[in-house]
């Protein structure tokens, strides 16, 4: 019998070692449904290639804060599986191989190469639970000594003319007590023989007294000897000079400040802005909030206050510049009754300052800006219509607003025309300018071979005429205003009464061109002071030209003047007509007239 029970025992003893050999190989088989985790919050681990990895399974921290010895007393087996972009599944970790091992819940990789990467999951199960977690593993290559763009293990804050040791990360987890092993030490990837403030004391470096220039990356790469084995690992750490913890670290809340009056418009979103100087405090969490009538925005739960949280403006060796914003939606009156404070707190004290608000006036910014610009855009359009009809403008307002001359004086004439006594001049002013003043504009026109009587003296009926007419009409050629000429006794006159006061006004039209030079000097004097009228030849023709329309706002207003059906016909060619036949006597009575006299006549 006893034989017989012994034997089931080995058995028994026997398949329950057999067992507990092969939980790290294989899940327990059950129908417990896995929670999974999904993969580590806090990023992925990073090692180098051919250097040693060790990957700490997350479910002995946060969020799941699991015990290793309280596994083992729960009979909870800790298994480790692989998932890689070329299998699906995940895949049980062979710990046959001589670069892996399993260490409490360590899983080490000695040295790690680039077919190591990938994503890690641990695993924690019995019959009744199941729990699982990943971490991702990457395997890059370093192609210096130093890597510029390593990210840090640690970083660590020191003050300023303060001492510090800096030791070098998983030092002792990484290699065995009193084993053969070498440190060295690398400062912003320059290798340094640390005189002076820093000095290396065996595996450490030891900082005196800290600097501005003794910040930035440490790196720092052990190699040691395990089962014959030369094996290597690589830390970096990440120095931060601060202020010395001396003095007053009380918040200061910078704005709002005592004179400082925020500027709201009703009805709009508005953002009162608070900044806090921040001292440095190690390790300590400092906080910045709003209140609306001592209450904060959560407190008050009222969806027109929002306040995201503080942003950094600046950083000053630990000191920092923070700002927190309060936004208001749809501000109102009510809003400038309340009470806003922005405050802030550390463990050395308290500060509050309060926000003073003003409303600012309102200004109908869009009509304005509608307003101005359509005024600038009636304006330009008024601008190119005048520079474009300022002379249809002109007869237009002098129709409506002008005054009729004959009204207020006594003269006959309304035109009096002057002209060299030549065939082509003659026929432009008998048969194209007489004719058109008169029938198509109603003019009462003078010319004095057609009006003077026979038997009278020339200077005086010349003197009356002009006298007794309203404009002088100068036809200015070539052939114009020659000495003892008539129409030099008619330019004369009408400069005279000009001078003297008169009302007659003298209008020149420039029928060919002329240089100034060959004028005389009545008219050279006189010329800045009278209007020229230029004739085109045919370009001048119709009566819608703007050679007549100058031409009529220089003459009487007359307010039964109106254009005929002619308007726009093309006047005859005075060169097909002949002079009036009176005009002959003209040319004999001309040769009578001599210099002397016509000038001593004005």
């Amino acid at each position: 019998m006893m034989p017989l029970v012994f034997t089931l025992l080995c058995l028994c003893v026997s398949k329950r070692g057999g067992f507990s050999a092969s939980v790290t190989q294989a899940p327990v088989q059950s129908d417990v449904q896995c929670h999974d985790w999904g993969v580590r919050s806090e990023g992925s681990v990073r090692v180098y290639d051919g250097e040693v990895a060790y990957l700490y399974c997350p479910l002995f921290s946060y969020p799941t804060l699991y015990s290793y010895n309280q596994t083992q007393n729960s009979s909870l087996s800790l298994l480790w599986y692989r998932h890689t972009h070329t299998h699906e599944l995940e895949q049980p970790i062979n710990l046959k191989l001589h670069t892996l091992h399993k260490d409490r819940e360590y899983l080490w990789i000695q040295p790690a190469s680039a077919q190591d990467a990938g994503l890690y999951i641990c695993m924690l199960r019995n019959i009744s639970l199941c729990v699982k977690i990943g971490v991702e593993l990457k395997v890059v290559q370093k192609d210096e000594e130093c890597d510029r763009t390593a990210q840090p293990h640690l970083n660590l804050t020191v003050p300023l003319q303060s001492d510090q040791t800096l030791t070098c990360p998983d030092l002792n987890t990484l290699t065995l007590p009193n084993s053969t092993h070498s440190v060295s030490w690398i400062h912003l990837c320059r290798f340094n023989r640390f005189r002076g403030d820093r000095e290396l004391k065996g595996d450490n470096l030891v900082i005196y007294r800290m600097m501005e220039p003794y910040s930035g990356l440490y790196t720092c790469v052990v190699s040691y000897q395990m089962n014959g084995r030369t094996l290597q690992f690589t830390r970096s750490i990440y120095v931060i000079p601060v202020v010395p913890d001396f003095g007053s670290k009380v918040p200061i809340i910078l704005n709002p400040a005592s004179d400082q009056i925020y500027t709201v418009t009703l009805g709009k979103t508005e953002s009162l802005s608070c900044r806090v100087h921040l001292p440095h405090l190690y390790g300590e969490k400092q906080h910045i909030w709003w209140t609306i009538d001592n209450k904060t925005v959560e407190q008050l739960a009222d969806p027109r206050y929002s306040s995201p949280e503080a942003r950094l403006v600046s950083y000053d060796y630990g000191d920092e510049l923070r700002e927190r914003i309060l936004n208001v939606t749809d501000f109102s009156a009510d809003d400038l009754q309340r009470e806003f404070n922005c405050s802030a707190r550390n463990s050395r004290g308290f500060n509050t300052s309060r926000a003073v608000l003003k409303a600012e006036p309102y200004v109908p910014t869009l009509a304005l800006g509608c307003g101005l610009g359509v005024t600038l855009a009636l304006m330009l359009m008024m601008f190119v219509i005048y520079h474009v009809f300022w002379l249809e403008l002109l007869l237009l307002y002098r129709s409506w607003f002008g005054s009729d001359e004959s009204y207020t004086d006594d003269k006959q004439y309304d035109v009096y025309i002057s002209y060299a006594r030549n065939s082509e001049e003659e026929e432009f002013v008998l048969s194209t300018l007489r004719r058109v003043l008169e029938t198509e504009f109603g003019y009462s026109v003078c010319i004095f071979d057609r009006d003077s009587l026979p038997g009278g003296t020339i200077t005086d009926d010349t003197l009356r005429f002009v006298g007794q007419s309203r404009r002088l009409v100068v036809v200015v050629s070539p052939c114009s205003a020659v000495r003892g000429t008539q129409a030099l006794l008619e330019l004369q006159a009408g400069l005279t009464s000009m001078l003297h006061g008169g009302s007659l006004r003298v209008v020149l039209i420039q029928f060919k061109p002329v240089r100034r030079k060959s004028w005389v000097k009545e008219l050279r004097r006189a010329r800045l002071a009278l209007t020229l009228v230029r004739w085109k030849g045919e370009k001048s023709a119709p009566l819608s030209s703007r050679f007549w329309k100058e031409l009529q706002l220089e003459l009487p207003m007359r307010r039964n003047t109106h254009h005929t059906h002619h308007t726009h016909t093309q006047l005859p060619d005075i060169t097909q007509h002949t002079p009036d036949t009176h005009t002959k006597n003209t040319r004999q009575t001309e040769e009578k007239l001599i210099d002397p006299y016509s000038t001593s006549a004005l």
